[in-house]
């Protein structure tokens, strides 16, 4: 796909979300990196569900922590992998509260550095925390990507890489979002609704007709 067509595309999806942002509720950053560890494998509502009433009572290292395992596990029990997830959060609060003064830290390698955070999760808090343009590729993004040849790739890495390499300047602080919010609700895994699609005119796949009802 040549640069052209990628700056109308992310024009288009521009000029349709202005402003998008992460369908995850927090009010601050360590609230973020909390439901983002937990929003693995799991939907952004129930996420919002379990952290409703979390973060009512433990929203720091250290209230968190006051919570131990079996407080902790009585607010996201409803999770997926909820046991492996208390115990990455909790051992994160102890290196945030020992490290780093309680504070989420801003780069790469420390964050990749805390329990449960990898490279996709870094690349969330890195570009909403932080305002760094960088692109958390997950399964609706690499979906997307590969399905209208965006940036085609044969794993995640692959397509960040492209992404990175190819996405304009302008686009890249705000393509994270554009993109999995593209992916979740109308590039969609089984029937994507092509009909409604705002760069139906410049994606490159080949069956999306079918789907556009043409």
């Amino acid at each position: 796909m040549n640069k052209n067509k990628l700056r109308t595309i992310f024009s288009c999806l521009q000029t349709a979300n202005p402003f998008p942002t992460t369908e995850l509720v927090y009010s601050s950053t360590f609230e973020l990196l909390v439901a983002v560890i937990l929003s693995a494998q799991a939907t952004d509502v129930s996420v919002n569900r379990a952290c409703a009433g979390l973060f009512k009572v433990a929203n720091t290292p250290e209230g968190t922590l006051a919570l131990g395992p079996a407080g902790l596990k009585r607010h996201i029990r409803q999770i997926g992998l909820y046991n492996s997830k208390a115990e990455n959060i909790l051992r994160t609060c102890r290196i945030l509260k020992d490290s780093y003064g309680s504070v989420v830290p801003g780069d790469r390698v420390a964050l990749e550095s805390l329990p449960g955070v990898g490279r996709k999760t870094a690349n969330v808090i890195l570009n909403i925390a932080f305002g760094q343009p960088v692109i958390a590729v997950d399964t609706h993004i690499f979906r997307v990507c590969n399905r209208t040849g965006i940036a085609p790739g044969k794993n995640v890495r692959e397509v960040e890489t492209s992404l990175d390499r190819k996405v304009p300047d302008a686009f890249k602080l705000h393509a994270h979002h554009w993109l999995i919010l593209h992916g979740r609700y109308t590039c969609t895994a089984r029937k994507p609704h092509c009909a409604d699609c705002v760069i139906y005119t410049y994606c490159e796949w080949r069956d999306k007709k079918i789907y556009a009802g043409t």
